[in-house]
């Protein structure tokens, strides 16, 4: 049988409704825990899509959608 996850280490799609607050606390909201987030979702992008051994152009279409959208809420900013 699996052991029981601790809140703490769940992830976001693991935790119940009710149990979300509570998940939320326990996170750090620091600069250092932001940043580090950041990173490891940056590291969990990358080796799922762009260091792979057989290559396709999802990530890099990712990126380029991801660029788009950014572009395109630079340009239209009044509306």
């Amino acid at each position: 049988l699996c052991a029981a996850v601790p809140l703490k280490d769940m992830k976001l799609l693991d935790v119940k409704l009710g149990q979300l607050p509570t998940w939320l606390a326990m996170r750090d909201f620091t600069p250092g825990g932001i940043l580090g987030a950041l990173r490891r979702g940056y590291d969990r992008y990358y080796n799922k899509y762009i260091n792979v051994k057989k290559g396709g152009l999802g990530g890099i279409s990712m990126v380029l959608a991801g660029y788009v959208v950014v572009s395109y809420i630079w340009s239209y900013s009044h509306l």
